[in-house]
């Protein structure tokens, strides 16, 4: 086994997104055996460790089922109609069967605004993260009944990265009714061959699930691009089939299954990266010496407590300097408060945020998982 596939083998959390093949009978609403065996592999995987997000289509068969109607529509508004009647079904399903494992679940309903939206991006990714802390299983669908064509992540695929994105996921699983990417198309060229793993940014890839291209039918250049976006972050991402039996526990037991998208860095490492050099910064917070030694040495969060005066016009989740009291840089990162709570709480105890605002984002102004020393 490669080194790569072990990443995914020992992976802490998982986006797992299930196409609609393989969850309707045939279109025809919601498979429920199929959703059951689906639920009893992630219920392991669970006990196994592996903290889980699911990505699941279905709610547009599902809704065209219980409205009656026997093809897909065209128009939008009827689209958005059967999303929405769906979604409770689909829902209902998977919470049903989480229950018989003692397990409860949630809605997550997304659109694109979500994740380009500082304030909101931080929104979802806290929600999120205190779902997969409190044991719920989050049940992710883009919001389809308030989007519109321009504005839509286009399929769950890509949906699938942007999460892992969000929630800092290790690694990404797109299950499909196709084994994996191929170097030609093998239904048409018998010699064609599974590639088993392949760099996520390796244009070659890229060109060839392009439009029109070898690996462009079946969906697979959705995918390849969503394992491009999942590299972004330092996911890994594994593209394979959900018709093979107990397909997500042999992926967990190391079994080399499909096709394995490789980024060029860790995740912690890319989200660093992404800090350091992408973002242009808002303010300037000025520590103490205990905070600064608590950043630079210690590795911690920045508290409040450790804040002694700060400068700028920034919203939650914009970047702002952090800054010794000689002025000179620190650290970067991504605060949680804009700058007039920020400005209430500095200097003070964490535990007196909720009395000084009125509500608690979280008890570090800047957390280190959003913080890169200069």
């Amino acid at each position: 086994m490669s080194s790569s596939r072990a990443k995914l083998q020992q992976a802490r959390r998982w986006v797992v997104k299930i196409g609609s093949a393989l969850l309707t009978n045939d279109g025809q609403g919601l498979d429920s055996e199929a959703i059951r065996r689906w639920v009893d592999q992630l219920a392991v995987l669970r006990q196994q460790g592996v903290e889980i997000v699911l990505v699941s289509s279905g709610a547009v068969a599902e809704g065209m089922t219980r409205l009656g109607w026997s093809s897909r529509p065209n128009e939008l508004n009827r689209l958005q109609a059967a999303a929405a009647v769906g979604q409770t079904g689909l829902v209902q399903a998977y919470e049903a069967n989480f229950q018989r494992h003692d397990t409860h679940t949630a809605q997550i309903l997304l659109t694109h605004d979500d994740l380009t939206s500082r304030n909101r991006y931080l929104n979802a990714r806290a929600a999120l993260k205190t779902l997969i802390s409190m044991g719920v299983v989050a049940v992710v669908n883009e919001n389809d009944t308030v989007v519109t064509d321009e504005f839509r992540f286009g399929d769950n695929d890509t949906l699938a990265a942007l999460v892992a994105n969000l929630i800092e996921a290790d690694g990404v699983v797109l299950l499909t009714d196709q084994q994996g990417l191929f170097t030609g198309d093998p239904r048409s060229n018998p010699d064609a061959e599974l590639i088993s793993e392949v760099r996520a940014e390796d244009e070659s890839i890229i060109a060839m699930a392009g439009d029109g291209g070898r690996l462009g039918r079946g969906g697979m250049a959705t995918k390849v691009r969503a394992a491009r976006l999942a590299a972004r972050s330092g996911a890994v991402t594994l593209i394979a089939s959900g018709r093979e039996e107990n397909v997500l526990l042999r992926l967990k037991a190391g079994e080399q299954l499909g096709t394995l998208l490789v980024p060029e860095r860790s995740p912690m490492a890319a989200r660093k990266q992404w800090i350091a050099g992408h973002l242009q910064a808002r303010g300037t917070l000025v520590l103490d010496a205990g905070a600064v030694t608590a950043l630079s040495e210690r590795g911690k969060s920045l508290l409040p407590a450790g804040v002694r005066s700060l400068s700028g016009r920034f919203t939650r989740g914009e970047m702002v300097l952090m800054t010794d009291e000689s002025g000179k840089v620190v650290a970067r990162g991504l605060v949680n408060y804009g700058a007039a709570d920020a400005e209430k709480i500095i200097g003070k105890p964490s535990a007196l945020i909720e009395s000084l605002l009125g509500y608690v984002s979280e008890e570090e102004l800047v957390h280190r998982d959003n913080l890169v020393l200069a």
